[in-house]
Parts: structure tokens; C-alpha cells; sequence
């Protein structure tokens, strides 16, 4: 058993420093878009995405530029069609703008109107004639700090397209690809999709180009982008092409008028698609090999659980890190630190960092070198992954627990334990598998944890889980309950049960599908049985 252990940390050891030696490159920037966007389709604007972009900015003392260009109207007599949509959503100043060159898109008087704009739109017809006239001109410089200051950037068309830097400005089934604005990251624009056939398009745009997520807008549909979060308005849909698809999985997902979309998600299961599926087919033993996680299911944290982790963590004078990331912002400055000095801790640091740059300063850095012991806190497990994946802090993590000290966490810093994370969609945590947000931290291999488990009754949620990836072992803990692992042996601990669902024995019809232990007791993840036979 020894050996067979040793191969499997060995094994373990090598993907973990291949997946840190990738690290700087499979880096992704969660914030999504660079500020808020409308992108329509063609055909009839919706009325719900004008009233969006009116309402982004300001409202009835929005100051809206239109920028005409791409049509063959710009800067002729026919002006009114482009004002005419304005009219009835109470305005104060509406502004057409029209560049006839690129020296003049980069002159001080032409960007006037630009720099006191609350909302700037794009109106339809041919996309080049934008990208000839504005990308690489002071005008785009002024897009983006226009969106740092609060402002909207929309468009229809034309204006739709140029949105992402990777434009489609023509081609049927095979697309002739420009540079457009860089607004929309990671992603590639198609509009007027379903009335003109372009999903084969899009298709060749994200195949050629496949770290981009394909975004096609129906006519009479538009997508309202909050940096990351995007709703479908209108009555058509919204299509995302995702490349790099194998053979079980989908290339496109279409979503109707009302539904959500998370960019980051999308583009978080492009590049994760370079990579073998996960999780594999064989996972590794849920075994700690060095010292002790504690995961506790949310709500109570008994003061002797504290007690417990300081004291594994090395006693009072131990180094213990809190990390409330998981939590919404503003992020509180002592997050845990009465909990652990109730538990007898002197030496307490609060991470709140969120940012890249922040979370591979040195303050932060040094302080997880040091930490004998890391706590993850509750909130949305979403946010740990968006931290602190594939940056310099994520190893040191590792470290902490390789060399004997201890991590633990409550809630959502129970599920970051596993292998697999449950109930990590950043849309709402009702679904418990969400895709480009499955991997866990791994710090118990080969298993996926669930929180607030009987309270919230999502029995049959982990079923749902364990039946599509019967490799996993998967765990469910009640409120006020902690799982305390140590080798291969997890004791239960605090006020509730912990249930334990392994699909490599056969589920018998009218019977329940998991084991569930008790406080007091212990069970044997590697044998899959409670430690005491007398059950």
C-alpha cells in the first residue's frame, strides 16, 4: 500500500508542477468586459436594450454620441435617421459624429464631444469603414477611458462586430477577419446570425482563432454586457460558439431572450478544452498525505473546531491566514480574526486580495510562505478560483499543507477543498456542477464536497454529480459539522453527519445512495467505510 501510495503522489506531484509551470499562460483575467456594453444583432433595436444603454448612462442627463460612420448616410443631408431613435427616451444631448479621416479622428476638436460623453453608439452598415477610420486613433483611446469612467459603448451591426478586437468584416462561410475595438475580451462578434446563415462562419472564425469564445446575435436581439454577466434582450437568440469541442461535447450553446451568461465561464471552458478532460477517468486516492484539512459545511463554527485547527496549525503563537475572498465586496479588514483569537490565536493575517497583480505582491506572497495554517471563508466558491488560480500564491497554498500545517474552511471554503467543485457557477449556486468552474484545489484528491447539505436538502444534487463522474467520492456536509482528515481518515466533528456517496458499489433501487456518519465517528475514505463496523 505504501508503494502504490508513493506512485500516486509522484504522479500527483508531476501534473501539479506542470500545471504551475503553464501558469503565467493559462492565466485568465475574470473581470470580463471593460466596462458596460449593448451589442444588438441588426434588424429592430429591442426597446429594452435602448432603455439599458439610455439608463448606463445617466439617464434623462445622458449625453449620447452617434458615431454614423459605417453607414453611407455619414455625413450627408439624411442626419435624421440617426437622431430619430433618440427622440422618445428623454434625453438631453444627442451628438453625430463622423470622422472623414484618421487625423481627424485623433484631433483635439473632433474628440470634444467624445470626452464629455455618458454613452457612445455605433450604427450600422459596413464595420471596415469604422476600423479604417477609428481603431488605433486617439478615438479608441478615449472608448476606454469613456468605459473607465462609467460610460456605455453600444452598437447594432456593424456596431455590434467591431466591438471585440478580433472583427468579422465580411465573407460568408469563410470569414474575412479585421481588428476591431478591443471591448469584448476573448471573444469574436457575428450579427444578423440565424436570418443569414452565419453559424458555419463563426464556426471557421473560432476554429482559426480558438482561444475566442464565437458570440452570434440574432436580428432584434441584443446582449447587455455588465463586464462579465450578459442578458439576452429581444426576440431572438444569442449563440456561443466554443472551439476545441470533442466528440461528447457540444460546440454551441444557444440562449433565449431573458437568459444569463457568464463571459468568464465561457471563455474559462475554451482554454480548459486544450487540456485532457477532467475530471479523468481515474482520479487519484483521497488521501492527505502531509498534515490536516478541516472542512465544515457552513453555518456554526463550534469554538472547539476552532480550538482544533489553531492547535494543529502549532498553538497560539501559529501563523494562520484568512482568506475572505469568496465574499462580495467591500471585503471587512478582520474577517475571522475574532473567530481564531476566541481559539486561542495570536498571529492572524487577512488576505483580501482579489487582483493579480495584488494577490502576487510580495506582502501576500511572504504571508502564505509563513502560514502554518490557511482558512478559506464562506461566500462563492467562484471567487477563490478567480483569485488565486494559476498565480505565484496558488503553490505556496499547496505548500502549506505539504509541510504539515493545516487548511480548512467553511461553506464555500469547504467546497474549494475538493478535487471537483461543487456549486461554483458565478450565476447563482443552485446548479452543482457549472462548467469552466469544476476544478477545485484538489487539497482532498479525487473527491467533491457539497455544503450545507441536509439543511438545504441537495441529497439529490450530489447524486446528480456522482452519477455523471463516478470516479469521484462525493461529500456532503451538514451545518455546523466538520470533516477533520488526516492520511485517509476523516473524522466527523461539531453538530450534524457528513454523507458519503461512492458509486464503486452498486446502488440497490428504494435504498439510500450514500452512507452518512455521524459526529463522533470516522470513516475511511480510501476503503470507503466507516471505521467502526458497528453500523
Amino acid at each position: 500500500m505504501k508503494s502504490q501510495s508513493l506512485r500516486f503522489v509522484l504522479c500527483g506531484l508531476l501534473i501539479f508542477t506542470a500545471q504551475q509551470t503553464l501558469g503565467n499562460d493559462l492565466y485568465l483575467n475574470p473581470a470580463g468586459a471593460k466596462g458596460r456594453l449593448v451589442i444588438a444583432g441588426g434588424g429592430k433595436v429591442p426597446a429594452a436594450a435602448h432603455q439599458q444603454f439610455v439608463d448606463w448612462a445617466g439617464g434623462e442627463d445622458a449625453k449620447i454620441v452617434v458615431v454614423t460612420t459605417a453607414s453611407a448616410n455619414a455625413g450627408t443631408e439624411q442626419q435624421e435617421r440617426f437622431t430619430h431613435p433618440w427622440e422618445n427616451l428623454n434625453i438631453n444631448t444627442v451628438t453625430l459624429l463622423h470622422a472623414k479621416s484618421r487625423e481627424e479622428a485623433s484631433s483635439n476638436l473632433f474628440l470634444a464631444a467624445l470626452k464629455e460623453a455618458t454613452g457612445v453608439w455605433f450604427v450600422g452598415g459596413i464595420q471596415q469603414r469604422i476600423i479604417d477610420t477609428y481603431v488605433g486613433t486617439l478615438f479608441e483611446k478615449e472608448l476606454d477611458l469613456l468605459l473607465q469612467r462609467g460610460g456605455v459603448v453600444g452598437g447594432t451591426s456593424a456596431g455590434a462586430a467591431v466591438q471585440s478586437r478580433l472583427a468579422i468584416v465580411g465573407g460568408t462561410k469563410r470569414p474575412v477577419l479585421g481588428q476591431g475595438f478591443d471591448l469584448l475580451p476573448g471573444a469574436v462578434i457575428d450579427q444578423h446570425f440565424t436570418e443569414r446563415q452565419r453559424l458555419r462562419r463563426l464556426q471557421f472564425a473560432t476554429q482559426k482563432n480558438d482561444s475566442k469564445v464565437g458570440l452570434g446575435i440574432d436580428e432584434d436581439t441584443a446582449l447587455l454586457v455588465d463586464k462579465r454577466f450578459m442578458k439576452v434582450v429581444g426576440s431572438g437568440n444569442v449563440t456561443a460558439v466554443l472551439p476545441r469541442a470533442r466528440k461528447d461535447q457540444n460546440d454551441t450553446q444557444v440562449y433565449a431572450a431573458n437568459a444569463l451568461i457568464d463571459l468568464t465561464s465561457l471563455r474559462r471552458i475554451v482554454r480548459d478544452r486544450q487540456f485532457p478532460v477532467f475530471p479523468p477517468n481515474k482520479v487519484a486516492p483521497p488521501i492527505v498525505e502531509n498534515g490536516t484539512l478541516m472542512i465544515v459545511g457552513g453555518g456554526r463554527m463550534p469554538l472547539e473546531l476552532v480550538r482544533e485547527f489553531v492547535a494543529a496549525a502549532g498553538g497560539e503563537d501559529a501563523h494562520i491566514v484568512v482568506l475572505p475572498t469568496s465574499m462580495p465586496d467591500p471585503l471587512p479588514d478582520d474577517y475571522g480574526k475574532r473567530m481564531f483569537e476566541a481559539g486561542g490565536a495570536k498571529n492572524i493575517t487577512v488576505l483580501k486580495q482579489r487582483s493579480r497583480s495584488d494577490v502576487e505582491s510580495e506582502e501576500m506572497l511572504e504571508a502564505l510562505k509563513t502560514a502554518d495554517g490557511v482558512w478559506f471563508g464562506g461566500g462563492r466558491q467562484w471567487r477563490f478560483v478567480d483569485a488565486y488560480e494559476h498565480t505565484d500564491a496558488y503553490p505556496l497554498i499547496h505548500e502549506v499543507l505539504a509541510k504539515g500545517g493545516i487548511i480548512g474552511g467553511s461553506s464555500a471554503g469547504a467546497s474549494i477543498q475538493g478535487d471537483y467543485l461543487a456549486r461554483a457557477n458565478p450565476l447563482g449556486n443552485l446548479d452543482i456542477m457549472a462548467p469552466g468552474y469544476e476544478k477545485g484545489f484538489g487539497f482532498l484528491p479525487g473527491s467533491a464536497i457539497d455544503q450545507h447539505f441536509k439543511q438545504r436538502n441537495r441529497f439529490k444534487d450530489m447524486t446528480s454529480l456522482v452519477n455523471r463522474h463516478p470516479q469521484l467520492l462525493g461529500i456532503g456536509i451538514d451545518e455546523g459539522t466538520a470533516l477533520v482528515v488526516q492520511g485517509h481518515i476523516g473524522a466527523v466533528k461539531g453538530d450534524g453527519a457528513v454523507h458519503f456517496y461512492d458509486r464503486r458499489r452498486p446502488v440497490v433501487e428504494g435504498e439510500k445512495d450514500y452512507i452518512s456518519i455521524e459526529a463522533g465517528r470516522s470513516f475511511d475514505l480510501l476503503e470507503r467505510n466507516p471505521v467502526d463496523k458497528d453500523e
